[in-house]
């Protein structure tokens, strides 16, 4: 039992380079190029697999197939991805016990907290790119009731509950309902105030649900430019609202001063935002979007959250590979000594995370007339030069209607 055991723990360590990043890698660079289908039918083969990796093929392969405009297919992964991260914790005695003395890659991937939240808000943003607001509405909610449980269980400040009051706004905004809109974007500016683009759509909502006394008190309490008065009290008939979901989030890396624990370092993204260009009646307008939320800071701040528990977990896990180790030197010392090596050499972070999901989320109102539209669409960097080229936008919008429309850029 012991040769077998000191035999599958070399086995893990060499075997150290098939981690989740290096296979996950080969479909993150065909979505770079553009080559859906070989991305798609590599994660579809991966996520298949029911092992302890799949709940996070699954959340990569749902993201691949939103980025590739599949939004059914990818709420189908979704859901699927959702149902095996809410299912009871259990783990195998074994599995266990290989995580305690080996590494927690041996157990099944439960998922991060953020990614547990993040799967119900993209379920929300396909379903309102497909029109089902109602049903994004039920995932919002879904996010609000996970939010208060983590907060409850764990008592620390989960970002991403500011971001759901955002996207509930959002949806009110695009149904006319200006009353809820203006409540759920005040909710969420003073949740987190670094995003002004959310004080802008406060402003307006509250503005066309004719708050006027609240209208003029949130003017006086965030100090309101003459710029966003003025937007706020546009009449616009329809509009056109593009999502933009920019970028990568941020990877794990092993932690340079602590290489056993995780941590998330930014992926570098040359588009930063949106620009589109708006040619009506012979003349053309430019437009960028503007940022509303940054899912690479929540990520980061929840893992950071979860630190001290890793901490602890692996602190148990060195005492056991000693009291592991001193039982087998009893028997025999040139053994027990080579276990020890063995189990602290196979200790290493555990790199499996969501890969695929994007850094921030921008948001960019058109006004427009009814009618049939084209817009050209290009990601552009810091400098406001275009890094891509996106396909054109062709769209008809009807009278008093505001149509919401996702997008993703990757380079």
């Amino acid at each position: 039992m012991l040769k077998n055991f000191l035999v599958t723990t070399a086995l893990f360590i060499l075997g150290g380079c098939a981690t989740y990043q290096s296979k996950i890698q080969p479909a993150r660079d065909h979505l770079v190029a553009g080559e859906c289908p070989a991305a798609l039918e590599a994660l579809d083969k991966l996520s298949s697999e029911k092992n302890r990796d799949q709940l996070v093929y699954l959340m990569d392969y749902g993201s691949a197939l939103q980025a590739c405009s599949d939004y059914k297919k990818s709420n189908q992964i979704f859901l699927q991805a959702e149902v095996l991260a809410d299912e009871l914790d259990y783990h195998s005695v074994s599995n266990v016990a290989a995580s305690t003395l080996l590494n927690e890659e041996m157990i099944q991937y439960k998922g991060d907290t953020f990614e547990k939240l993040f799967i119900n808000v993209s379920l929300a943003l396909n379903f309102i790119q497909l029109g089902q607001n109602d049903s994004a509405m039920v995932e919002v909610r879904k996010i609000n009731n996970k939010f208060q449980k983590y907060q409850g269980d764990d008592k620390q400040p989960f970002e991403l509950n500011a971001f759901a009051q955002y996207m509930a706004g959002l949806i009110y905004e695009s149904d006319r309902k200006y009353d809820d809109a203006c409540i759920s974007y005040k909710d969420a500016f003073f949740l987190d105030q670094n995003y002004r683009a959310i004080a802008k759509d406060m402003l307006r909502s509250c503005w066309k649900a004719n708050r006027t006394d609240q209208f003029n008190t949130l003017v006086k309490k965030i100090g309101a430019t003459s710029e966003e008065i003025s937007y706020a009290k546009e009449k616009t008939k329809s509009e056109l609202i593009l999502v933009l979901m920019q970028g990568w989030g941020p990877r794990k890396y092993p932690r340079p001063e602590a290489p056993m624990y995780p941590h998330l370092m930014s992926v570098a993204s040359l588009t930063q935002s949106l620009q589109v260009e708006s040619v009506q009646n012979n003349s053309s307008e430019i437009y960028q979007s503007e940022p509303v939320y940054s899912f690479e800071t929540a990520a980061i701040k929840t893992l950071d959250a979860d630190y001290n528990s890793l901490v602890a977990r692996r602190v148990g896990s060195r005492v056991a590979k000693h009291v592991m180790a001193d039982q087998i030197r009893q028997r025999n010392e040139a053994l027990g000594a080579i276990a020890l090596i063995t189990m602290i050499a196979s200790d290493r972070a555990d790199l499996r995370q969501w890969s695929l999901y994007p850094r921030t989320l921008h948001v960019l109102k058109i006004p427009v007339k009814s009618g049939q539209h084209e817009f050209k669409l290009s990601g552009i960097d810091a400098n406001k030069k275009v890094t891509e080229t996106l396909p054109n936008l062709n769209i008809q919008i009807g009278y008093n209607q505001n149509k919401i429309y996702l997008l993703r850029t990757l380079k």
